[in-house]
C-alpha cells in the first residue's frame, strides 16, 4: 500500500539544513570572530593575491553556507569581504552570497512544511491570518522593511516570508536589494580594518545603530512603507 503522506520526503530538505546547522555551529562557530580575521589577515591577503577569482568564488560559497545554515558570525565574514575585496566588490559578493543562502532557507522551508503551515493559516480567522492578509496587500513594502530595519534578525527575515507563502520572485528581489545598505555599512568597516589592526583595536560593530547610519536606513524603511500607508488611507476613504 502506498504511503498516505509524503511527510518524510517533504521535511528531508529542512532536516538536512538543520543537521548541517548543528554540525557547522559545533565545528566552525568559534572560528567566525574578529580575532580569527586579525590573526590570519596576512595569509588571507596572500591567498587573494594568488587567485582573485577563486578567492571571490570561495567567499561567495562560504557566505551561502553561513547564511543557509544560520551560523552566527556572518558579520565577521562581511568584514573580511571588505578587507579582502574593497567596498564595491565586497558588497556585491556579500549580497550575492547572502541572497543565495537565504534562498536555500526559503526553499527548504517551502518544500518542508511551508504549504501545510500556510494552509492552516488560511483557515484561521485569528491575528496571524489578519497579519497574512495585510502582508498579501503590501508584500513588497513588508519585505523591504524587514530587510532594512536592523533590529530584525536576518534568519527571522529569511524564515517568515517562506512560512507565510510569499512568492520567490518578491522574496529574492527584496532580499537582494534590501540588504545592500546594511551590507555596504559593514563592508566599509572591513575596508578600514588594516588601520584598525595596526592600532591593535577592534572595529565598531555597533556602527549601524549610530544615528548617521541608522537614520538613512529608517528613512529607506519609511519610504518602503509609504505605498502601504497610502493604500491604507485610500481604503479608509473609499465609499461604502
Amino acid at each position: 500500500m502506498a504511503p498516505k503522506s509524503g511527510f518524510p520526503k517533504r521535511v528531508l530538505p529542512l532536516l538536512l539544513l538543520l543537521a548541517g546547522a548543528v554540525f557547522a555551529w559545533w565545528q566552525f562557530g568559534g572560528y567566525l570572530s574578529f580575532q580569527t580575521l586579525a590573526d590570519n589577515r596576512e595569509s588571507l591577503i596572500g591567498w587573494r593575491d594568488q587567485n582573485y577569482l577563486v578567492a571571490a568564488l570561495v567567499y561567495i560559497g562560504l557566505y551561502i553556507l553561513v547564511v543557509g545554515f544560520s551560523i552566527p558570525g556572518g558579520v565577521f565574514i562581511t568584514l573580511a569581504g571588505g578587507f579582502l575585496f574593497g567596498l564595491v566588490a565586497g558588497t556585491a559578493l556579500t549580497v550575492l552570497g547572502a541572497t543565495l543562502g537565504a534562498s536555500a532557507i526559503y526553499f527548504a522551508v517551502r518544500l518542508g512544511f511551508g504549504d501545510a503551515f500556510h494552509a492552516r493559516l488560511s483557515g484561521n480567522d485569528g491575528m496571524i491570518a489578519r497579519f497574512e492578509k495585510g502582508l498579501r496587500q503590501n508584500e513588497i513594502s513588508f519585505l523591504f522593511i524587514m530587510r532594512l530595519v536592523p533590529i530584525v534578525p536576518f534568519f527571522v527575515a529569511n524564515l517568515t516570508p517562506a512560512l507565510l507563502g510569499v512568492g520567490y520572485r518578491n522574496y529574492f528581489i527584496t532580499t537582494f536589494l534590501g540588504i545592500i545598505p546594511g551590507t555596504a555599512v559593514y563592508t566599509s568597516v572591513g575596508v578600514g580594518l588594516g588601520e584598525v589592526f595596526a592600532r591593535g583595536e577592534t572595529p565598531n560593530l555597533g556602527i549601524i545603530f549610530d544615528w548617521p547610519v541608522l537614520g538613512p536606513l529608517l528613512a529607506l524603511a519609511a519610504l518602503a512603507a509609504l505605498p502601504a500607508i497610502l493604500r491604507g488611507f485610500r481604503s479608509k476613504e473609499a465609499p461604502l
